[in-house]
């Protein structure tokens, strides 16, 4: 049983993979599809799930700071949806702030390669994927 983490964006698709003991999260890699070309990315996406043997996708909900739901919200809903036709299991974590801290995190290494961008919706993913992991841990599994 692994999991996956992913980070939704309007023209890519960060993607984080737990260990099989599921206590770590690693960044794994970045999907390209056409400016909110969902549809498009999902076969891509099963290939890795299959690869990987994954059970449960865990997709980041971005919502505003005062918990409502937003436009990126809203893409996130319907990219479920997407999946879930597609008998994918998908539960849905709060992302507020992984970005910001994923720029913190590449800030800190000083990491000023060209692929920034790459790695930033990587480590957004392994973020949701451990903030995930860590509610598994405290008991309270987010939905």
């Amino acid at each position: 049983m692994r999991y996956l983490g992913l980070d939704l964006g309007t023209k890519t698709l960060g993607l984080a993979i737990s260990d099989k003991t599921n206590t770590l999260a690693s960044p794994l890699d970045v999907l390209h599809f056409k400016f909110e070309d969902y549809e498009s990315v999902i076969p891509l996406l099963k290939d890795v799930i299959q690869k990987y043997a994954i059970t449960k996708v865990i997709l980041g909900l971005p919502k505003n700071m005062d918990g409502s739901i937003g436009f990126a919200g809203n893409r996130s809903l319907h990219f479920k949806e997407l999946l879930e036709k597609e008998e994918i299991e998908v539960v849905l974590v709060d992302e507020r702030l992984t970005t910001k801290n994923a720029e913190g995190i590449i800030h800190l290494n000083n990491d000023n390669i060209k692929n920034t961008k790459y790695k930033i919706d990587s480590i957004a993913a392994s973020l949701i994927l451990e903030n995930y992991l860590g509610s598994l841990k405290n008991g309270v599994e987010e939905q």
